[in-house]
C-alpha cells in the first residue's frame, strides 16, 4: 500500500519559463508612437475595472462585434469575483508592427503581460503572458480575441474560482468540492510549519494551492500535455525574479492522483512541495535533482512512523535483488516519461542520502549543506564536491561509500 502510495505521488518543480521579446506580429508598417499609447492606455482601463470589480469598465475594452469572446469574456470576470488580488496590470510589450486581417477596422496581434498580486501571499507580481487580436474602431481600440500562440491558463481561465483560506494557505480550486478544498487547506496548513522546523532560512511560510478540475486542466496551466502529469500527485511553479527570490510559488494539485491517496500520502506530498516553496530562493542551477527532490522528500517523511522499506519499496527490491546503486541519479532519471520503477528508485535514492546526512552530522547541517551547494559558483558536480568539504567534512568517494552502505544497511 505504502509503496502504491510513493509512485503515485513521486513529483517534480516545474518552473516557468522566461517570457519571449516579440510583442507585435513583425508584418505590416511600425506602429506609431500615439497607437501604443492608445493601446496601453486601453489596457490600463481594463486593468483598472479587474482591481475595481467593474464589470461593464472591463467590458468596455471588448470588441461588441466579437459576440462570443465578449461572452467569454464576461464569464472570465465573474470567475475572478472571490479570488484577492493586491494588483493587476497589463503591459504591451516588445516592439513589432501591424498585421493586416480580414473584417473592419484596424487590428493588429499583439503579446501582453499580465502581472497581478494575490493579497497577503505575493510579494512581487506573478507574470502571464496573452497573445491578443487588437481592433480599432472609431478611433478606439478594443480587445477582439485571443489568438495565435497559446499561453498557459490562468486558474479563472477554466471556471469559477473557489477560495478557501487557511490558517497558513490559500486555496483556490475550480470544480471541487468546497469540503475538499477545506481538506487540502488544512493539509497545507500542517505542511508550513513542518517545513518550518527544519528550514531557517527567510521565507514567507505560506503556500498558495490550485486545485484545478482535472489533469488535463492542470496541463492547461502549465501549458504542456496531460500524459506527463497523470501519475503525480502535484506539482510546483515558481515565479523567480531577478534577484534569485521567489516571490510568488504555486502548488498546483493533480485531483485525480492526489484523491487516490491515504491521509499519510496527502501530508507527504503537500509537505514536500512546500518544502520546494521554502527553498525556492536557495535552490539554483548547482542543486542537482537528487538534492532538492530527497530533501523535499525527507521533509515530507520526516517523523513517519513507516520503515524505511515501506517508504522506498523499489530500491528495496533493488537491494534484496542485490542490485544496489553505485551513484547518485542524474537529472535524466528524473525525467518523466521513463518508466515508474525507475523514477520512483531516483526519488527513493536521493531521500536516503539526505536522511543519511541528517542522522550522521545532523538536521541543520542537511539544511546547510542544501543552502552552500546552491550557492556554488560552479556546476553540480563541483559545487556539491566543494559542500561536502565545507559543510560535511568529507571528500565525494568517502561520501559516497558512505551512502552505498548506508543504503544497503538500512533497506537490506
Amino acid at each position: 500500500m505504502a509503496g502504491q502510495q510513493r509512485r503515485r505521488a513521486v513529483l517534480r518543480m516545474a518552473v516557468v519559463g522566461a517570457l519571449g521579446a516579440t510583442a507585435l506580429s513583425a508584418c505590416g508598417r511600425a506602429p506609431a508612437d500615439e497607437d501604443r499609447a492608445d493601446i496601453q492606455r486601453m489596457l490600463d482601463r481594463r486593468a483598472a475595472a479587474v482591481r475595481e470589480r467593474d464589470a461593464s469598465a472591463f467590458l468596455a475594452t471588448v470588441d461588441r462585434g466579437a459576440v462570443r469572446y465578449r461572452s467569454g469574456q464576461r464569464r472570465v470576470f465573474e470567475n475572478l469575483a472571490d479570488v484577492p488580488l493586491s494588483s493587476w496590470t497589463y503591459r504591451l510589450a516588445g516592439t513589432g508592427g501591424f498585421t493586416p486581417a480580414a473584417g473592419t477596422g484596424r487590428r493588429i496581434a499583439a503579446r501582453v503581460e499580465l502581472r497581478y498580486r494575490l493579497a497577503g501571499y505575493d510579494s512581487a507580481p506573478v507574470t502571464s503572458e496573452q497573445f491578443l487580436t487588437l481592433v480599432r474602431r472609431e478611433g478606439r481600440w478594443y480587445v477582439a480575441a485571443e489568438r495565435g500562440k497559446r499561453a498557459p491558463q490562468q486558474l479563472w481561465d477554466q471556471g469559477g474560482v473557489e477560495v478557501v483560506r487557511g490558517r497558513h494557505s490559500l486555496v483556490l480550486g475550480v470544480g471541487q468540492d468546497r469540503a475538499r478544498l477545506r481538506e487540502i487547506a488544512a493539509t497545507a496548513d500542517r505542511a508550513v510549519p513542518a517545513v518550518g522546523g527544519v528550514w531557517r532560512e527567510k521565507w514567507a511560510h505560506r503556500v498558495v494551492v490550485q486545485v484545478p478540475a482535472s489533469v488535463e486542466r492542470l496541463a492547461g496551466l502549465l501549458g504542456t500535455s496531460a500524459n506527463a502529469y497523470r501519475g503525480i500527485a502535484a506539482v510546483t511553479t515558481a515565479e523567480l525574479v531577478r534577484d534569485g527570490s521567489a516571490p510568488a510559488d504555486r502548488v498546483i494539485v493533480n485531483p485525480d492522483a492526489y484523491a487516490v491517496l491515504g491521509a499519510f500520502g496527502r501530508q507527504a506530498v503537500m509537505t514536500h512541495e512546500t518544502a520546494h516553496v521554502a527553498t525556492r530562493a536557495s535552490t539554483t542551477r548547482a542543486t542537482p535533482l537528487w538534492l532538492s527532490e530527497g530533501f523535499a522528500d525527507w521533509v515530507g517523511y520526516r517523523g513517519a512512523d513507516r520503515p524505511p522499506q515501506a517508504l522506498a519499496p523499489e530500491l528495496t527490491v533493488a537491494v534484496r535483488q542485490g542490485r544496489p546503486p553505485r551513484d547518485l541519479p542524474d537529472t535524466d532519471a528524473f525525467r518523466f516519461g521513463t518508466d515508474g520503477p525507475a523514477l520512483a528508485r531516483a526519488y527513493e535514492e536521493g531521500w536516503l542520502a539526505c536522511r543519511m546526512i541528517a542522522e550522521r552530522w545532523g538536521e541543520r547541517k542537511l539544511a546547510e549543506f542544501y543552502r552552500e551547494v546552491g550557492a556554488g559558483g560552479g556546476g553540480e558536480r563541483r559545487s556539491v564536491d566543494a559542500a561536502l568539504v565545507k559543510v560535511l567534512g568529507v571528500r565525494r568517494a568517502e561520501f559516497m561509500a558512505g551512502w552505498r552502505s548506508y543504503v544497503t544497511r538500512t533497506l537490506g
